[in-house]
């Protein structure tokens, strides 16, 4: 089984930059994507159409702001859209899905950066999810968290750790929910296979920081504890352009 996150930074955008074809030819059986930044309904009849698939949104109520998308080959059912918390859900950060033997969250965390009003927006909204993690991992669920987590978890995760300490993104109370997930039942499944490996999924438009690989790897696939023996592959798609983030592809047995 095939899943893909990307941060396409605008599905319109990124479905003038190849992003349907890309996808149809890895022929994933989920695709996630993060910030779409539109409602279906903005999109035309072509570019809504993906064959084979069909289309989950959580568009945010703010125009062209944020919002996911889930595409899937139909051994998918949604389960639900958004955190069951209001302030977090107008935003359309989350959809959950089930499929045989796990839910799959696609989440668009948030960006910490326009101020600690939005850092601490963040926190809660880590601590929202983790809570709710918490309940389905005790009822037996086996869980898989990907997308945009908007943050770094440790200093071989960005280029310069050492600037980037007073960052949202790289902040140590951001990082210390990355590692309270994974203290609570949940493996970052491309460092289990990589533990050394020095991979980016997000570069800045600035300074040609993309020619140069000065990037952040922000774009994680969680997986519950019982699940990592399936974990085949995690591969960072880091040639593909089309946003500032590349795709990332969970390989499951």
């Amino acid at each position: 089984m095939k899943i893909i996150t990307w941060n396409v930074n605008g599905i319109r955008a990124a479905l003038g930059k190849g992003l349907k074809d890309w996808m149809l030819s890895q022929s994933p059986d989920v695709f996630c994507l993060q910030e779409i930044k539109a409602r279906p309904e903005q999109l035309t009849p072509e570019q809504q159409d993906f064959p084979g698939y069909t289309a989950l949104w959580n568009p945010a109520e703010r125009p062209g702001y944020s919002g996911v998308a889930t595409f899937h080959n139909g051994g998918a059912l949604p389960q639900a859209f958004g955190l069951d918390e209001a302030r977090f859900d107008i935003e359309g950060r989350v959809i959950r899905t089930r499929h045989p033997g796990f839910l799959l969250y696609n989440i668009y965390f948030p960006n910490g950066q326009r101020g600690q009003e939005r850092v601490e927006y963040k926190l809660d909204f880590y601590a929202r999810l983790l809570e709710q993690c918490r309940v389905l991992l005790a009822q037996g669920e086996n869980i898989i968290i990907t997308g945009d987590f908007n943050t770094a978890h440790r200093p071989m995760d960005l280029k310069n750790p050492n600037e980037n300490e007073t960052t949202s993104g790289f902040l140590p109370e951001e990082r210390a929910w990355v590692q309270k997930f994974l203290e609570n039942g949940f493996v970052d499944a491309f460092r289990y296979l990589y533990p050394e490996r020095v991979q980016y999924t997000w570069w800045t438009y600035r300074m040609a920081a993309r020619q140069r690989n000065i990037g952040w790897r922000i774009d994680y696939f969680l997986v519950s504890e019982k699940l990592v023996e399936r974990v085949r592959d995690v591969l960072i798609h880091d040639d593909v352009t089309g946003s500032d983030h590349c795709p990332v592809t969970l390989v499951l047995e």
